[in-house]
């Protein structure tokens, strides 16, 4: 049995949502510039070119890629053979969010109540999805989810009969509908199976896979290349703006469902594909 301190983990969330919000994983990044050179708008490679030193600008001076610091979501592998001491669990991961965003001059986001509106001015409660594993170690990722990507996403519990063309035609509407309003270029998780509530876990789960990689999922993989071509066929572009570059990728998790059911998610994630990684 490992211990662990819980001031540990309060340091560990605290250095990710900074990290988080100061620096784009490479591999999105790296999808920007192979984006520039297929974007066939002069417009989009503008944009493309901005959001590429936005990200320069954001790592070098330290400060954040964008003025929407996200709702603070942790998934945590928390393996079975270790011992959390000195302090509570999740009071340890909320320490950690609240020291974060303040240390890191993070806009603070949550309210406390969605009717009064009364934020909590420490961007506090955060989400956190604790999964039970083997072994002795702690794996943290954090992903600051943006408003206005979020606000775009959508939920459809599918007639079975719907099958494959029904669960394309609500993703690819899905991504019309939302036009510019998350900030395309755009990473899109969709969540096929379980229940109501699972799905929409699923679909944002898959926004923090690493952009270009596919699903193990024979099934899944298909669909995630042909749904890159259709959203990326809509012509709405970097921005909103018009051309080739509407979405990065597609990324499509699954889980068994009921008979009766077929359970789709739609998460839009903006440009700002942010989440990062520690393991304790």
């Amino acid at each position: 049995m490992r211990e662990i301190q819980a001031a540990d983990l309060t340091k560990a969330v605290r250095d990710l949502c900074i990290d988080a919000n100061y620096n784009l994983p490479e591999d999105v990044v790296q999808c920007f510039r192979d984006s520039l050179e297929i974007e066939e708008s002069d417009t989009g490679k503008a944009i493309f070119n901005e959001l590429l030193e936005n990200a320069e600008i954001a790592r070098t001076e330290k400060v954040p890629y964008c003025q929407d610091t996200g709702f603070a979501i942790l998934y945590v592998d928390l393996g079975q053979d270790v011992h959390v001491v000195g302090g509570d669990f999740n009071q340890a991961l909320e320490e950690g969010v609240r020291q974060g965003y303040a240390d890191g001059y993070l806009r603070k986001s949550i309210v406390r109540h969605g009717l009064d509106r009364k934020n909590t001015g420490d961007n506090t409660p955060c989400l956190s999805h604790v999964h039970l594993v083997p072994g002795e170690r702690v794996e943290i990722t954090i992903v600051p989810k943006g408003g206005g990507s979020e606000n775009m996403s959508r939920i459809n519990m599918m007639k079975p009969s719907d099958g494959k063309e029904g669960v394309k035609d609500f993703v690819v509407e899905t991504i019309r509908e939302a036009g510019p309003n998350p900030c395309p270029p755009l990473v899109v998780g969709v969540g096929i199976g379980g229940t109501f509530d699972y799905c929409a876990y699923l679909a944002k789960k898959a926004i923090f896979r690493g952009i270009g990689t596919r699903s193990s999922k024979p099934i899944d993989r298909e669909l995630e290349e042909e749904l890159l071509e259709l959203c990326n066929n809509l012509g709405i572009g970097p921005a909103g703006y018009g051309g080739r570059i509407t979405v990065l990728d597609v990324h499509v998790e699954s889980f068994p469902c009921h008979i009766a059911s077929l359970p789709v998610a739609v998460n839009t994630q903006c440009h700002a594909a942010r989440h990062k990684t520690v393991t304790l």
